[in-house]
């Protein structure tokens, strides 16, 4: 009899994407963060009333914070405590990366922006932040082009 493996290899559950963020930025490296949380914002994930399109991270005081990620509350979970949906939420990283995502932001004028959020482990949230430079306007044409050659290939292809 084969014994199966009880431990089954933990995919990221995706809490949130900016799909945005791949269009208007052409990514060079991207990193893992924690994330400081309050209890009614992991509650509120859970929920699923979470919006990242619109963030992105600044660096301050060799500290990097989440800006504009917007956290509905929810009414049940929040009752005794002011929430602020859009507070600046801190991200955890390591000295050594900060201190590159400074360098690199400064010196060569890159952005850094939230790419997606997830579980790790089922209790840690997680943001995969990305750290490029903003597309022109023929490179998002150039995309698109490139996207829709794509489908009408794979579309071709199907009814052969």
């Amino acid at each position: 009899m084969v014994k199966k493996n009880s431990k089954k290899a933990a995919q990221p559950a995706t809490i949130a994407r900016n799909k945005r963020a791949t269009f208007e930025y052409k990514f060079d490296e991207k990193f893992e963060a924690g994330l400081s949380l309050m209890g009614w914002e992991v509650k509120s994930i859970r929920a699923g009333k979470i919006n990242i399109s619109e963030s992105y991270v600044m660096l301050k005081n060799g500290e990097a914070f989440l800006h504009h990620c917007h956290i509905t509350p929810l009414h049940a979970a929040s009752t005794h405590v002011v929430c602020d949906p859009t507070r600046p939420r801190k991200l955890l990283l390591n000295r050594r990366e900060l201190d590159r995502l400074a360098g690199l932001v400064e010196r060569q004028g890159y952005a850094i922006v939230p790419i997606s959020m997830y579980w790790r482990k089922g209790a840690w949230v997680k943001v995969e932040i990305g750290l490029g430079k903003g597309k022109k306007a023929h490179d998002k044409r150039d995309d698109i082009k490139q996207r829709d050659w794509d489908i009408e290939k794979a579309r071709v292809m199907k009814n052969k």
